[in-house]
């Protein structure tokens, strides 16, 4: 394995954890609205990601910063081909963070009201765009021989990428719903139960659209080796075991499948994209590949000699804060700072 390779399988990984972890602050930023009826329940709800919200945002600049280092040409080609799109999910993060931090200013209703929808909407959008992003990385995109983006914003909006964008805000609003479930108690613990349900059939159907889609839309099916239809079938299945450990009230096992099909998919995406990093819709010859679109070997060794030292370190520190932080929330709102 050379070192391209190995690079573009720690941005896979990277991305990976990112959807993972970052896909449940996502759904409880989507459900805060939803299930908090009152300022205590969404000062808990909030709470069960106050921790973690900003760790896991990490993993998204990492992975970036990762690419632009590992695949320059990569990063320069999708970020200014994507440009809108990705300005509005740095904007929504934005928001999103500044809503975290700001609600607890001011008492006012009205106040912690606006930045609970600031939290929701800042929580939905990169969902969104990000299952609209990668999507349109896989089908393709209008690419040109000079390894640039010749098309438009609503070049980006087609069906299939919109209906990857719908997937993504759905999983991730599940994942959500279960992290609730898990780490509050009461009426509050209650009401994540009853609503992981209603989260886990549309997911499934358009989920199942959604594999169906990918079949027809990108050469998924005549991948060489270990053919990526295969792990996509895998995640479907983890999503079915998610619904069978829900129906059973073990949300504890539910919520690693979700997690285990949320990583599967990211999987299949990169095992499609492998070894081009971006899909040319004009021509086969013009796509982006690991070796077209990498740094150069002196680069790329001294990045790896940084991740192996790096990477190691901060995945052990990251757990340890997931198990120290690992207690329910309780309703006392004294302990609250959001």
């Amino acid at each position: 394995m050379d070192l391209n390779i190995f690079w573009f399988i720690l941005v896979a990984v990277l991305y990976s954890v990112f959807f993972v972890l970052e896909g449940f602050d996502f759904g409880v930023g989507m459900l805060l609205p939803v299930l908090g009826k009152n300022d205590a329940e969404r000062r808990a709800i909030l709470h069960t990601i106050g921790p973690h919200w900003d760790g896991n945002e990490v993993w998204l600049l990492t992975a970036g910063g990762a690419t632009f280092a590992a695949f320059p040409q990569w990063y320069a080609t999708l970020f200014s081909g994507f440009y809108l799109p990705l300005f509005i999910l740095l904007l929504a993060l934005i928001v999103r963070g500044v809503g975290f931090e700001f609600r607890s200013k001011d008492d006012d209703p009205r106040w912690r009201s606006l930045w609970d929808w600031a939290i929701f909407v800042g929580s939905l959008v990169p969902g969104l765009l990000l299952g609209v992003a990668f999507s349109n990385m896989v089908q393709g995109v209008p690419i040109d021989a000079k390894m640039q983006y010749v098309g438009g914003f609503f070049n980006l909006l087609n069906p299939y990428a919109l209906l990857g964008g719908v997937v993504a805000v759905l999983a991730f609003a599940l994942h959500g719903a279960l992290l609730i479930n898990l780490k509050t108690s009461g009426e509050l613990m209650e009401k994540a139960r009853k609503t992981v349900p209603k989260l886990f059939w549309p997911t499934l159907v358009l989920f199942v659209a959604f594999a169906i889609a990918t079949c027809f839309t990108t050469d998924i099916l005549s991948r060489p080796g270990i053919n990526p239809a295969f792990v996509l079938a895998l995640a479907g299945l983890a999503l079915l075991l998610a619904g069978w450990f829900i129906r059973y009230k073990q949300a504890a096992w539910a919520f690693s499948m979700t997690s285990t099909g949320i990583v599967l998919t990211s999987v299949t995406l990169f095992m499609t994209l492998f070894p081009r990093v971006m899909v040319s819709s004009l021509s086969p010859i013009w796509s982006m590949t690991i070796y077209t679109a990498a740094s150069g070997p002196y680069t790329l060794k001294i990045m790896t000699i940084v991740a192996v030292i790096l990477v190691p370190i901060v995945l052990a520190y990251q757990a340890w804060s997931y198990w120290f932080f690992r207690q329910r929330v309780d309703n006392d709102l004294k302990k609250f700072t959001y």
